[in-house]
């Protein structure tokens, strides 16, 4: 009994830094991770990328919070396509609120808007500590007969 090919199967494959990067500096939509009286909290954020960190803006409330005590927090990008195929980026890292004039002008250089109605007047940003990536990728495959099957087709 010969092999017989199947189309592809699903495999996941880790990103590099330098591949996670350039994803989150074509994405613009990401989602904060935070803490709120040790319950997980997940907000979207509209973001952007300074100096290999990520910057976003927001109003009085949770994410600045956890920024004014310096939280550890993570951040997620992700992406889908067909056939269950598909990436994700995690930045780990603590939050803190960009207070200094010139890194503000930087950031405000980068055209973050947001879509939360509101004011969002803080610049908060992640100091990126770990940054990893994965992706969901077709990989062809070839089955090989069992040895029962080989077995068998001899008789």
């Amino acid at each position: 009994m010969p092999a017989r090919e199947m189309p592809s199967i699903l495999a996941v494959e880790a990103l590099s830094e330098a591949v996670c990067l350039l994803r989150l500096a074509c994405t613009q939509v990401g989602r904060v991770a935070t803490t709120i009286r040790a319950t997980p909290a997940i907000f979207p954020v509209n973001y952007a990328v300074l100096d290999e960190d990520v910057v976003f803006r927001t109003g009085e409330g949770t994410k600045f919070d956890a920024a004014l005590s310096r939280a550890v927090v993570a951040f997620e990008i992700d992406g889908s396509h067909e056939g269950g195929r598909g990436w994700s980026v995690l930045v780990i890292g603590r939050a803190r609120e960009i207070t200094d004039r010139a890194t503000e002008a930087r950031a405000d250089s980068l055209g973050l808007q947001t879509w939360a109605p509101g004011e969002r007047k803080h610049y908060i940003r992640i100091d990126t500590d770990i940054i990893s990536g994965r992706r969901v990728i077709a990989v062809d495959a070839v089955i090989a007969p069992s040895p029962a099957s080989l077995a068998g087709a001899g008789s």
